[in-house]
């Protein structure tokens, strides 16, 4: 027989977002009832994967178990999340399971949709066909950049929204870095195949970017989407207004189609167009059911969906949902605030930070980092200090470079 359970707050994803805002809840609150509903044993910190196909970093530093990042404060029930009923403040978990709520924030993540691309889940890992959005093919990424002497390299980018939209491109950048060191860059024929119709979505971090772009010879082809592939044939097809175009390669760098998790898309709490969590952009609560919150990529707000972005709005779901704990009205506000650290070379950085609107939102003054810059200081933020404030800090509930903006009085 199925099992009923009640906790005070119960957050659905023991990814980065759901484990930092529970950690800034009881942070503040250390006997709050809080329940993780996180199906996985392990715990990955996915910005290091950009730097294991770039060979800087090894996969299993990215890598570890779920059980070694939950707050001990909190209860994690090991089940994958199947539907929500918030009319009853009640969610039903895979097995069946119901828990009941008082509080419920939803950060389930987004789905990569690798089905959307014909061809492409049968191919990954073999043939020349890679990409740096899996752990296990990340590596896989850096052994073709070592043994590619010669040929096309394709780097292909999906239509919005993707997490980490830089990512990408860093993976290229990072591989014609390695190829120019190694002397063969010359000879490969390196092609940056890109759904949209900019190369960056913010103006000011183009001018470095196509610095780039024109040092290592890419050809960029704008409003570009990868539709198909053929591993064993090494062809791949792109369609763009002028129709469907096949081409050859030797290495292809894919980046799937992203989308709102299946059980969240077809529950009442989506957004009727994206499917995502349909909540307020400032506030993150959701704007049919007020105990309800939505963080991180499967949220709705219009943000660059990054690990930075989950950061800045771990402390302020954390203060909102404890304010509608008690009964009172949201306190903070989010700003839109993203990160994302452009690898233009093993050694220097585009630091990118914006928010709503494109809006530059750097953290540190230009005297220390101008982010519109290639930095070595960036390198080292994100090389050195991010992982370790990742682990050390976000995830264990410390705020340091997140406070949560309260709102001003009214």
């Amino acid at each position: 027989m199925a099992r009923s359970l009640n906790h005070e707050v119960v957050i659905i994803g023991g990814g980065s977002a759901g484990i930092a805002t529970a950690s800034s809840m009881l942070k503040r609150r250390p006997s709050l009832d809080v329940a993780i509903v996180e199906p996985s044993e392990d715990h990955y910190y996915q910005p290091g994967w950009t730097m294991v196909g770039g060979g800087v970093f090894d996969a299993p530093a990215t890598r570890r178990t779920t059980a070694s990042v939950m707050p001990k404060q909190a209860s994690w029930l090991k089940q994958a999340a199947a539907s929500f009923q918030p009319e009853n403040n009640q969610v039903t978990l895979a097995d069946g399971t119901t828990i009941t709520y008082r509080v419920l924030v939803v950060a389930p993540g987004i789905r990569l949709a690798w089905e959307k691309i014909e061809g492409l889940e049968e191919t990954l890992g073999k043939n020349g066909v890679t990409s740096n959005y899996r752990y296990d093919l990340a590596p896989y990424t850096w052994e073709l950049v070592r043994n590619l002497e010669s040929g096309r390299a394709i780097f292909s980018q999906p239509p919005m929204p993707i997490k980490c939209a830089g990512a990408p491109q860093k993976a290229m950048y990072l591989s014609c870095d390695a190829w120019l060191e190694r002397g063969v860059l010359g000879n490969i024929d390196v092609e940056f195949r890109n759904a949209g119709g900019v190369l960056f979505g913010v103006k000011e971090y183009v001018p470095a970017l196509m610095e780039y772009v024109e040092k290592y010879g890419i050809d960029l082809k704008l409003n570009q989407t990868l539709v198909a592939v053929d591993g064993p044939g090494k062809k791949a097809v792109f369609k763009s207004e002028a129709g469907e175009e096949t081409v050859d390669f030797d290495m292809l760098h894919a980046v799937p189609p992203q989308v709102a998790p299946q059980f969240v898309a077809d529950s009442p709490l989506a957004n009727a167009e994206s499917g995502f969590v349909d909540i307020d952009k400032f506030t993150l609560q959701h704007v049919r059911y007020p105990n309800v919150f939505g963080i991180g990529d499967a949220g709705s707000t219009p943000n660059a969906k990054t690990m930075a972005a989950a950061r800045k709005q771990a402390p302020i779901v954390a203060v909102n949902a404890l304010a509608q704990f008690d009964a009172k009205q949201p306190v903070a506000d989010y700003d839109g605030y993203g990160s994302c650290p452009l690898t233009v070379e093993r050694g220097k950085i585009v630091l990118a930070e914006f928010g709503y609107d494109g809006k530059l939102l750097p953290s540190f003054p230009k005297w220390v980092i101008e982010g519109t810059k290639p930095r070595k200081l960036s390198w080292l933020l994100k090389s050195e200090a991010l992982p370790w404030i990742y682990w050390n800090g976000m995830l264990k509930g410390h705020e340091w470079l997140a406070k949560p903006h309260m709102k001003k009085a009214a």
